[in-house]
């Protein structure tokens, strides 16, 4: 390589390190980005075209919110009986 190639490389590569210390936003933008995984929506493409798909994955949303939710509940039911404990302490 010839002495001026490789001074404009290193020099390349010493202002490339400065802007990534400088301005990393600015460098995140400008590299390439992997691209997005297509599988990742092939549930929401069948969600939206398939009718007993989605009336199977509302079943099991609505069950799983019921669950939580009836989590929480006993939680709060937990959390008061405990409170009435500590006021009836006093």
């Amino acid at each position: 390589m010839r002495p001026w190639r490789l001074r404009l490389v290193l020099a390349a590569g010493a202002a490339e390190v400065r802007l990534r210390a400088r301005f990393p936003r600015l460098t995140w933008a400008l590299t390439r980005q992997p691209v997005p995984n297509p599988a990742l929506f092939t549930e929401l493409r069948r969600l939206e075209t398939d009718p007993a798909y989605r009336a199977v994955f509302r079943a099991r949303l609505d069950a799983a919110i019921a669950g939580r939710d009836a989590v929480r509940e006993a939680e709060a039911h937990a959390a008061e009986a405990a409170a009435a404990e500590l006021l009836r302490a006093r």
